[in-house]
């Protein structure tokens, strides 16, 4: 895949179209989103949701992404912001919205945030209610300019997210270049953490080094009680997963409707 990086492109010239890349009619394909609830098992209150791009019938994500290419990339970053703030809006979302964006796609930051910011204005949505996080898979050539994306949007008032933290690009030496305000943790991390001493360590270290950082830490993909409950005891709070709920099509959850688990009782060997 041809990525685009920021040395491609002048520092005094807006990108193409700039005006109207917004409009998702140009891209030549229609989508929507699912709404993941992100969940704060202390207050047992939703903290937040992530949008999860799908197809206008809620067709799974690849049957759109697949349509993206070198091409449409900017036109569709751009118009997803804008959708899901939309769609966000429409259904009343309370809390925070979570929007994936590709940093490969992004020219200027302080240019490419206009659409966004003309969308929060259009469906009063305010704009410190808005956590962009990193794309998941998607990696960048140049992770300082990934850290200079994320300070730009942290500097207009959005808050900014590290996704996939662990895994490719997103590990200590992107955190020692920018502190975002939250990180989430790779849901490999996660997976199996209850039967798991190093991914035990690792995580609790994880979360030492972002409390010294003042970083929240996010628990994706967290599926069973004994994980729940393993997170919980190395301090998680923040947590994403089937557990509460799957992504739901243009809908978002209510925090009374969650199956919220009971801690379960572990064996002492997992807590080593």
């Amino acid at each position: 895949m041809v990525r685009i990086t920021p040395s491609a492109f002048s520092p005094l010239t807006d990108p193409p179209n700039c005006s109207d890349c917004s409009r998702g009619e140009r891209l030549g394909f229609q989508f929507s989103y699912a709404y993941q609830p992100i969940v704060d098992v202390s207050t047992r209150q939703i903290f937040a949701h992530e949008a999860l791009v799908r197809g206008p019938g809620g067709e799974p994500a690849p049957t759109v992404l697949s349509q993206v290419n070198e091409e449409n990339r900017y036109r569709f970053d751009q118009a997803c912001r804008v959708k899901a703030i939309k769609t966000a809006a429409a259904l009343g979302m309370q809390g925070m919205l979570s929007i994936n964006f590709m940093p490969n796609a992004i020219y200027r930051p302080e240019v490419c945030i206009r659409a966004t910011l003309e969308a929060t204005r259009s469906h009063n949505f305010a704009p410190e209610r808005i956590i962009f996080e990193t794309v998941e898979g998607e990696r960048v050539s140049d992770a300082r300019w990934l850290a200079e994306v994320l300070r730009e949007y942290k500097r207009i008032g959005f808050l900014t997210a590290i996704d996939d933290f662990g895994a490719g690009f997103a590990g200590l030496n992107l955190l020692a270049d920018f502190q975002p305000d939250i990180v989430k943790l790779d849901m490999e991390l996660v997976r199996r953490i209850a039967q798991s001493p190093p991914r035990q360590a690792i995580v609790r270290g994880v979360q030492r080094i972002c409390a010294e950082l003042g970083i929240r830490v996010i628990a994706e993909g967290v599926e069973t009680a004994e994980e729940y409950a393993c997170l919980i005891d190395l301090g998680i709070t923040l947590m994403q997963g089937y557990l509460f709920a799957k992504p739901m099509f243009e809908a978002c959850a209510q925090a009374e409707a969650l199956p919220w688990p009971a801690r379960t009782a572990r064996t002492a060997s997992t807590l080593r």
